[in-house]
């Protein structure tokens, strides 16, 4: 039986008086790095997942292993030097998801020339031995020509520097499958429902149900930790009931559209918007993604929906930058994530001022809190947890490995052009899975290259449990264009039934339940509120 199986998982959590070092709730980016730290430091680990990994925020960044430019420019030297240390390491580590990325800034007036390349000088300097490239200034001809659709009335030069782009979801996948390569027992769709306490008030476990099969399950750990991103108050309040918000989620919004609005291979990075955001326009899977915003958000969801005040400042801002306008009609996704930010001391705080370092918070049940941080840092964010737990929990304190452990799928200079790239070092083993199935070998829809047999890959081998999971993170089909992902569902389903034992009637169900969440990703045709 593989590793990957979630009976095989299942099996690792069937002694309910085994005490576990480690129980990790959440299985997003942190929580997902964390659980590869403590495996590979040889202690017991167990992470669940009350949905899909990365299901939340982890699936929906700006796709970029990023010091972060901002950042900088707010003086956060430390936060800067850190996150370039760590897009080093990530690129070292997962070279078949993480690659060096050109951006250029347009400047439409001179003395932005000199402020951007002195400014981004300095942020290749702080990346020392690990650095992507150096920053420089190029002409008006050359911008016009590495970015074939900028507009050219005003524009004076470029400045060129260089940052990381990367697939989340996909890398967080891997996360999983190396966890479980180490000796973690990972599992999605299991739901933390309460903590458990010793005689003494002290986190001795968590409660949890399978939302697979509705079995419940007490499981005994040495330490809980926290790491469920803008869900860290939800856990906070099974242990304090009264415990004020620690966390405000901040909303990021991205378009998707055609290549055709920027056919060149640099991306673009809008240093000042009407109210001081950055955004970014990305080549990234054949498509062009443009964001983010940055609103504060009462309520938090596993469904974020973006908001068209949301909508019309990217398109608004867009606008100003490409000489083809892009319309509400030309956008093939639109798809909404949260950020955990601290919450604000009073009403006056604005999010994009929020630093975005990760804090690391220890209750008097001895629960461990991880927020903050991004997905470029998410190894260090692993490795400090990791070291408080031990400390916390009186574990065996062998030292972190993780800078230099490759990640599942690990593989060099991979054949971007083959869209099955992502896969890694796992390549071969999908393609020779289809050896079987000659059908397997057919893509699952005419207008994309994703094959049936990678939908069975995904549910073997990647854990995938929905129609959900196999088009929104396995295959970034939902984000890229949510209305061919709804013409691909009722195939995807009749894959995965074939493979998980289910009936026509799942098969309906997943396929209705996905469309109804794929319909908030449509924006051509909705109503503007």
């Amino acid at each position: 039986m593989s590793i990957f199986s979630r009976d095989s998982i299942l099996q690792s959590i069937h002694d309910q008086d085994k005490i576990w070092d480690i129980v990790i709730i959440g299985g997003g980016a942190t929580g997902l790095g964390a659980a590869v730290d403590a495996a590979s430091r040889g202690l017991s680990t167990l992470l669940l997942e009350q949905a899909d990994f990365a299901k939340g925020t982890s699936s929906r960044a700006t796709k970029l292993v990023h010091g972060g430019v901002r950042y900088l420019a707010q003086g956060d030297i430390g936060l800067v030097r850190e996150a370039l240390h760590e897009r080093g390491l990530l690129l070292k580590n997962a070279p078949h998801l993480v690659k060096n990325e050109s951006f250029i800034i347009p400047n439409y007036s001179w003395f932005d020339g000199v402020f951007y390349t002195i400014g981004l000088t300095i942020y290749d300097l702080l990346a020392g031995k690990l650095g992507f490239g150096r920053a420089k200034h190029i002409s008006k001809k050359e911008t016009v020509s590495r970015l074939p659709g900028i507009e050219e009335k005003g524009l004076h030069g470029g400045v060129v520097y260089h940052d990381g782009q990367f697939d989340d979801s996909r890398l967080a996948i891997n996360l999983a499958q190396t966890a479980l390569e180490q000796g973690a027992s990972v599992l999605n769709y299991f739901k933390v429902t309460g903590l458990i306490k010793d005689g003494n008030h002290k986190i001795a476990g968590v409660n949890a149900i399978d939302t697979d099969t509705g079995l419940s399950y007490r499981l005994k750990a040495k330490t809980v930790i926290n790491a469920t991103g803008v869900f860290v108050d939800d856990v906070l309040k099974m242990d304090v009931p009264d415990k004020k918000p620690l966390v405000r989620p901040s909303q990021g919004v991205h378009l998707v559209f055609d290549r055709k609005f920027m056919p060149g291979e640099d991306a673009i990075m809008i240093p000042k918007t009407e109210d001081g955001r950055v955004l970014f326009v990305v080549p990234w899977h054949n498509k062009l993604l443009v964001g983010t915003t940055d609103t504060p958000i009462d309520e938090h969801s596993l469904e974020p929906v973006a908001l068209d005040a949301e909508i019309d400042f990217i398109l608004r801002t867009a606008a100003k930058y490409l000489k083809k306008v892009p319309a509400r009609a030309d956008v093939l996704s639109v798809f909404a994530g949260l950020r955990p930010l601290a919450a604000p001391q009073d009403d006056s705080s604005k999010t994009k001022e929020i630093s975005r370092s990760h804090k690391l918070i220890v209750s008097k049940s001895n629960l461990i809190t991880i927020t903050g941080g991004k997905w470029t840092t998410y190894r260090k964010m692993g490795e400090d947890t990791i070291d408080k737990a031990i400390e916390v929990g009186k574990l065996p304190a062998n030292l972190c490995h993780t800078a230099c452990l490759a990640i599942h799928g690990s593989r060099p200079n991979p054949d971007r052009s083959n869209h099955m790239y992502v896969y890694g070092d796992d390549i071969e083993k999908v393609l020779a899975l289809a050896n079987g199935d000659d059908d397997w070998k057919n893509p699952v829809h005419p207008d994309d290259e994703y094959t049936k047999g990678e939908v069975i890959w995904s549910v073997r081998y990647e854990m995938a449990r929905t129609v959900e999971d196999i088009l929104a993170r396995r295959t970034r089909v939902l984000f890229l264009n949510a209305r061919l992902a709804i013409a691909m569902a009722p195939e995807v389903a009749r894959l995965m039934a074939g493979e998980l034992n289910k009936d026509a009637q799942w098969e309906k169900e997943q396929t209705e339940a996905f469309n109804k969440v794929a319909g908030n990703y449509i924006l051509a045709g909705r109503i503007k509120s």
